[in-house]
């Protein structure tokens, strides 16, 4: 499923990156590492992205997140079969100020209702992207709440943690690799004016990214102030 026919590279998770001609989506680790496959000028690459919101932020995804279930469970009402809901991304600032239940509640309603078994379809409400799935035909309704979004506990300085949690099982990858770590805070984890932050960035990407690689990865941070690309130090 080619994600882009549904809009997805619109979302804030895409707002800066390339754009491609492809991407579908594979799934996410224990780490809630989301890994995508994409394509961009014919070359197909793996996307991985990781949603992060800063722990003293927490508290505001938690919202969203109990808004979104909320929304799910209510559409259960609905549905007859067994479904998953795997919310994508979501402008959490955004959404805490203009999330209306109800209207959701329909989308997900009216989707899942056109939905056989094993059919996949995205839900796009506002800045919510969701995949729901239908798993088995059913009497009765269920709707399995999925998502995946790391809470960053420790100080600004060993933002590094998350790029090494992102490098580690891409090391030498065969095909050309993104990754993307997605910062949904509204104070920023990363400053480049922090000079103990920069020099462990700089650090575990020479330490984990060796020379003879064939693919180097390309290693992106994303937040409201817009991205840059790591290893050159660019802003998009």
């Amino acid at each position: 499923m080619n994600l882009i026919d549904s809009g997805f590279q619109n979302s804030n998770l895409f707002t800066h990156m390339p754009r491609f001609d492809e991407i579908s989506y594979i799934g996410h680790n224990e780490e809630k590492v989301r890994q995508y496959r994409a394509v961009r000028e014919s070359q197909a690459c793996v996307f991985l992205a990781l949603n992060f919101i800063r722990n003293d932020e927490k508290i505001l995804w938690e919202a969203i997140e109990d808004f979104v279930k909320r929304s799910t469970i209510s559409a259960v009402a609905g549905v007859r079969g067994i479904y998953i809901f795997d919310l994508l991304t979501i402008d959490i600032h955004r959404e805490i100020k203009t999330f209306r239940h109800a209207e959701f509640t329909a989308v997900i309603m009216n989707t899942a209702a056109k939905l056989a078994p094993g059919q996949v379809q995205m839900i796009k409400y506002s800045s919510a992207y969701a995949l729901i799935r239908k798993t088995v035909d059913a009497d009765w309704g269920k709707i399995n709440f999925k998502t995946a979004v790391n809470v960053f506990k420790d100080k600004p300085d060993y933002f590094f943690i998350l790029i090494k949690q992102l490098l580690e099982g891409y090391m030498f990858p065969r095909d050309p690799v993104i990754l993307l770590l997605n910062d949904l805070s509204q104070n920023p984890v990363f400053d480049p004016q922090n000079q103990t932050q920069q020099a462990g960035i700089k650090k575990i990407m020479a330490d984990l990214i060796p020379n003879s690689m064939e693919f180097i990865p390309e290693v992106y941070i994303q937040d409201k102030l817009g991205a840059r690309e790591l290893l050159s130090g660019s802003k998009l």
